[in-house]
């Protein structure tokens, strides 16, 4: 079998990246060429900008130098780099200066960095410069820094898949000191750049993005390789303060002391929430909202990470971040509870290996464990059914135990009261339970235990069954709380999670998902009104609404939801419990998407419409221009040859002259009428005046106006059915079709030919015929002519402006008619259509419906 050729290797690209002009990084570059060169390495320069300073000039001697492509572009000539003739010579390195160049019109690729990437995917290497300025993410910071904006830039991501990335630093004194020596620029313009873009807090500030910048790429790049060779211990190549919060009331003190941690080791800092599991127990969703925020506010990042094990979790977060430091509360359990276990403070230090860990102390450390009394999560219904159960069951097993007294034992009727107890605590939860322990246990001592009908205690095993039915009492009446606890709060998930999948939804597909979403909200939310504000110079003013009473000002609403400084959704009707935040959080996210969508559809249509003006303004001066221009040239001949006092005309010579002028002054005559009628139908300002029009009647009006009538066959019945459509515009439409049939319908060369005999050459007229016939309830008017037709492909296109014929031929006109026709027709309620003549040529069609009292 034939062996599979190598897969063809890319070739590296080395970045030299600099703060500002000047720095060196053309420099360095060429200075790697030259070792490069010298090892024996065949390296070519595609192109170097030496901006007339010459010792980047004399580091190009002695390197191969690729001669520019030479461009004109609006009558100046340019030069840019020929990547064909590199990618021809295939050099194993190729020097390519400035990366985010715009190459001129006409050339290969938009942009120096497309004809990069060609040569990296042809296997060359290559080394290149670029500037921070020029960075895709960088560019309005610096324009704000500078007050220059940068209109060349390259995609952020070019830059960080460059397989080597160097910075090429200079303090801002030095960069000054070699532009003053005029090592940059012309002198002519070193006082202005030094007084403007040079200035020292630029040049400071734009360091410091540069080394930024490429520290960032440095850890990404340190990430990957840590994550590629499955390394999980610590590396302490920049500092990363971790804080772990609980969601609880000391979660504010530990990301505050958490921030100053960070801000005097100059660390960044993340706030980190372990979850459960089962995503329902531990801190509510408006605790972790609020420790989202306040993270937010001191420009931490908060993360969220899901782990039973809470150490393990926690350490395997600050380990997969490179993570320093890590900070965490001490325990609120009391001295009791961490003799047993000793807490996630305790497991974390002890497995916390290179990290360190910082315990602080704060307000409810120690405090041991404390009874929190909340909403019973169980219904109405059913508390009531507990506490009549609470009575009932426990008579019910005495009376029962009375019945059997002398079949059972004493164990039996104590099971039969601990039955009952667990029954109503799972009916009825702690309260009825209770209730149903204390009374169980009362008349399991006084009709059951000896002394029979006295409610005295004479042995310690009546006091140890009176607590263990308070006990088990208690058990499972907290288990049947935390279990209609976590339902409730999984009910309200799936509720929660439906809404905003509805949201979702809402927003991906409805045509209108602005209003449709904010009716969603009403209605799912019982509102009067809901309104997406935005402030706009100092004022807020309604961007949409739905609803009665729609309120104009955030202070006017019931609910304010802020989705940022400057929108907020504001809902009018009721007061709205806390346990909606989260929902209606995120369904003002949504809203604030559907805005964005809204309006960058509405740019898209705008930016369409503008596109296709300036299609149909190209269009139109392309087609326009010669066909203005050649009756106007015929006019203008004809007049100067009728005036010449020179010549002398015949009495036929001036009646042809003055014919031509006549034909020609028709011909732009019905140009303005197509152009006129162009703009009438591109307004909108068609208003048909419809009643009912005999095909007959309109043929006969539109052959008037028609020169080459001999060439028309009409065969149109004056029985037909009257059509409901405006006469004037029908006229219009039926001689359209048939002038274009006329100019482009011409005779198939293949037809036959003949020869008089005089031995002149004759040939068939053109023909166009003219019909009409009733199908269904229209009635149809077929426009056929016998010419070289259209390709299939071509056919749907024929009625757009402009088009003649597939703009290959050099028939007059503008390409206008058919488009009129089709929009007058449109706008009277017909249909016109083409399709192919059999034997060849084009058939257009014309369907009007039949005026209504004809039908009847």
């Amino acid at each position: 079998m034939p062996s599979t050729p190598p897969e063809r290797r890319r070739g590296e690209l080395r970045i030299y990246l600099g703060a500002a002009p000047g720095v060196g990084k053309t420099f360095a570059m060429l200075g790697e060429a030259h070792r490069r060169r010298e090892r024996g390495t065949d390296v070519v320069v595609g192109l170097v900008e030496t901006h007339g300073r010459e010792k980047t000039q004399n580091l190009l001697d002695g390197l191969e130098i690729l001669p520019r492509r030479e461009f004109q572009h609006r009558g100046v000539d340019f030069s840019e780099m020929d990547v064909d003739a590199l990618l021809a010579r295939a050099p194993e390195v190729a020097v390519v200066d400035e990366l985010a160049h715009t190459n001129v019109p006409g050339s290969r690729n938009d942009k120096r960095w497309q004809d990069v990437e060609e040569l990296l995917d042809a296997g060359i290497d290559v080394l290149s410069t670029v500037n921070v300025q020029h960075l895709e993410s960088l560019n309005d910071v610096v324009q704000r820094i500078t007050g220059v904006q940068q209109r060349e830039t390259v995609p952020d991501e070019v830059v960080r898949r460059a397989d080597q990335l160097e910075l090429v630093d200079i303090t801002p004194e030095a960069l000054r000191r070699r532009l003053a020596h005029g090592n940059i620029y012309a002198a002519h313009k070193i006082d202005a750049a030094l007084g403007n873009y040079f200035r020292v807090g630029n040049l400071t500030a734009l360091r410091e993005l540069a080394l930024l910048w490429v520290a960032d790429q440095v850890d990404v790049a340190l990430q990957r390789y840590r994550t590629e060779q499955r390394i999980t211990e610590t590396w302490e190549t920049r500092e990363r303060v971790v804080v772990s919060v609980t969601g609880g009331p000391e979660s504010e003190t530990l990301i505050r002391r958490a921030r100053r941690i960070a801000l005097r080791a100059g660390a960044e800092l993340l706030v980190v929430h372990v979850m459960r599991g089962d995503g329902l127990t531990g801190a509510t969703p408006e605790l972790i909202a609020r420790c989202r925020k306040m993270a937010e506010d001191l420009g931490a990042t908060f993360h969220q990470v899901v782990g039973d094990d809470v150490p393990t979790a926690l350490l395997e977060f600050a380990r997969g971040v490179n993570a320093t430091q890590l900070v965490l509360g001490t325990s609120r359990r009391s001295r009791l509870a961490r003799a047993f276990d000793e807490g996630i403070g305790a497991s974390v230090v002890q497995e916390s290996g290179a990290i360190d860990v910082h315990m602080v102390t704060h307000d409810e450390s120690h405090r041991g464990l404390r009874w929190k009394i909340g909403r019973n999560a169980l219904s109405p219904s059913r508390q009531l059914t507990g506490w009549a159960a609470s009575v009932l069951l426990p008579g019910l097993t005495t009376v029962l135990g009375l019945y059997w007294r002398d079949d059972i034992t004493y164990s039996t009727d104590l099971v039969g009261f601990l039955l009952a107890t667990c029954v109503v605590a799972l009916i009825g939860g702690l309260g009825p339970a209770l209730v149903s322990a204390f009374l169980g246990a009362g008349l399991l001592n006084y009709f059951f235990t000896e002394p029979y009908y006295s409610l005295a205690v004479n042995s310690p095993e009546n006091v140890i069954t009176l607590v263990a039915m308070v006990t088990v009492a208690m058990i499972v009446a907290l288990v049947v709380d935390r279990a209609a606890r976590l339902g409730e709060q999984g009910a309200r998930a799936r509720t929660e999670a439906a809404l905003l999948a509805s949201y979702s939804r809402t927003v991906l597909t409805s045509p209108y998902p602005l209003a449709r979403l904010l009716e969603k909200i009403r209605e799912n939310f019982g509102l009067e009104s809901v309104a997406l504000l935005e402030k706009r110079g100092g004022d807020w003013e309604r961007v949409a609404c739905v609803g009665a009473r729609p309120c104009d000002d955030p202070d006017e609403a019931d609910a304010d939801i802020a989705v940022t400084g400057d929108i907020h959704l504001a809902l009018r009707g009721r007061a709205l419990p806390a346990s909606d935040q989260r929902v209606l959080e995120a369904a003002a996210g949504q809203a604030l998407m559907a805005l964005r969508q809204q309006r960058m559809a509405e740019e898209t249509r705008n930016a369409q419409r503008k596109v296709e003006t300036t299609e149909l303004r190209t269009a139109l001066l392309s087609g326009v221009g010669h066909d203005l221009r050649t009756p106007l040239t015929s006019i203008k001949a004809a007049i100067g040859s009728l005036r010449d006092r020179d010549l002398t005309l015949s009495e036929e010579d001036t009646s042809e002259l003055l014919e031509t002028v006549e034909e020609s002054a028709d011909r732009l005559n019905g140009l303005v009428d197509n152009l006129l009628d162009s703009s009438r139908l591109a307004t909108g300002s068609v208003a048909p005046i419809m009643r009912p029009v005999g095909y007959y009647e309109v043929v006969a009006r539109a052959m008037s106006a028609v020169d080459e009538r001999r060439a028309v066959t009409v065969d149109v019945d004056e029985d037909l059915p009257p059509v409901e459509a405006d006469i004037g515009l029908l006229e219009r439409v039926v001689a359209n079709v048939i002038d274009n049939a006329l100019r482009h319908g011409r005779m198939s060369p293949r037809r036959s030919v003949d020869v008089d005999g005089d031995g002149h050459i004759t040939q068939d007229e053109p023909e166009v015929a003219v019909r009409a016939s009733t199908h269904g309830d229209h009635v149809e008017l077929r426009v056929v002519d016998h010419g070289p037709g259209l390709h299939k492909k071509a056919i749907t296109g024929v009625f757009t402006p402009f088009q003649r014929l597939g703009d290959r031929d050099a028939t007059p006109g503008v390409g206008l008619g058919l488009s009129v026709a089709k929009g007058f027709t449109d706008a009277m309620g017909g249909e016109i259509t083409a399709e192919d003549t059999p034997g060849g040529g084009l058939t257009i069609v014309i369907s009007l419906p039949v005026y209504e009292e004809s039908r009847a």
